[in-house]
């Protein structure tokens, strides 16, 4: 098997260019014009481009057929139009009859409920946890299972009725009989940022961990009840100024959080399908979100 390729196999401008083109601040032309330069050794841009992208065979760690998961598609009810949310829940096979679970909302990166993301839930579910993913692009067909044309298909949504979605999925996934009262959230880069942004509308929100998301505006942090872990690369332009303006708003409000900044490490390390993956950060990264869930959803 050929060994894969981590960020470091990149110039950090290409891995910066690749953030710009994933928070939507590029488009894929742009990408390629600007990336050419550092085309070397018969890799075109569009070769870097590529060997960036997400293969989420590569990341896959629970098989969707796992035994030790129980899994189903189901839609929710929309408040803001859309009608539904699609969404994939998953519980621990290994559950008890008539178990109360702590329930996890997982809220996915700009490019809808992918594999990568299905994932996510799954292993939240082997770690005894009823984890709801929904789906942002419901209202425009839903992931269309192309990354490429996630991205058009993201670009349509009416964000403020998105966030809606997420927040009356929430809302869903606590009042279940089979939960045990508590709910969690944690997001991944978009989905960190509206995992925040959960956080400043949900007061009976018990845990929220945002993983390189993009904070609310600081005088929304007084607004917060939720225990937050806040998990950080140490290399993103885009996010990390928006937490250094928000920290202070916190402390002053008196929140509860934790703060890590993981070394090394670029926005998306923790995404085990693509290079920017970093394996020794991304598992104290979650082995610490589990144990916070753990902590605080019971």
């Amino acid at each position: 098997m050929a060994q894969r390729l981590t960020a470091h196999d990149f110039d950090h401008e290409v891995i910066v260019l690749f953030n710009a083109y994933v928070h939507g601040n590029i488009d894929r032309r742009t990408f390629l014009e600007r990336a050419q330069k550092f085309a070397k050794a018969g890799m075109t841009a569009a070769g870097l481009l590529a060997a960036l992208a997400p293969d989420f065979a590569a990341g896959e760690q629970v098989k969707p057929d796992d035994a030790r998961i129980k899994a189903e598609w189901l839609d929710i009810p929309s408040p803001q139009g859309n009608g539904k949310i699609h969404a994939y829940l998953v519980r621990p096979a290994s559950a008890a009859a008539g178990a109360k679970l702590p329930a996890v909302l997982v809220v996915h990166e700009n490019r809808g409920l992918n594999p990568h993301t299905q994932d996510i839930a799954r292993r939240l579910a082997l770690d005894g946890f009823m984890a709801l993913a929904p789906d942002a692009l419901t209202p425009v067909g839903g992931y269309p299972g192309n990354e490429e044309q996630a991205v058009q298909a993201f670009g349509k949504l009416d964000r403020d009725k998105t966030r809606q979605d997420f927040l009356a999925a929430a809302h869903w996934l606590k009042a279940r009989g089979d939960g045990n009262g508590k709910v969690g959230a944690v997001g991944f880069c978009w989905g960190g940022g509206t995992t925040h942004w959960l956080a400043t509308q949900m007061p009976d929100l018990s845990a929220a961990v945002p993983f390189y998301g993009p904070a609310p505006a600081p005088e929304d942090a007084a607004k917060v009840k939720a225990a937050l872990l806040v998990q950080l690369a140490a290399s993103d332009d885009y996010v990390n100024p928006t937490w250094a303006r928000y920290e202070p708003a916190l402390k002053a409000a008196g929140a509860r959080y934790e703060v890590f900044q993981y070394p090394g490490t670029y926005h998306g390390f923790n995404n085990d399908t693509t290079p920017r993956y970093d394996a020794a950060q991304a598992k104290v990264a979650w082995d610490r979100t589990v144990a916070f869930f753990r902590h605080n959803l019971g």
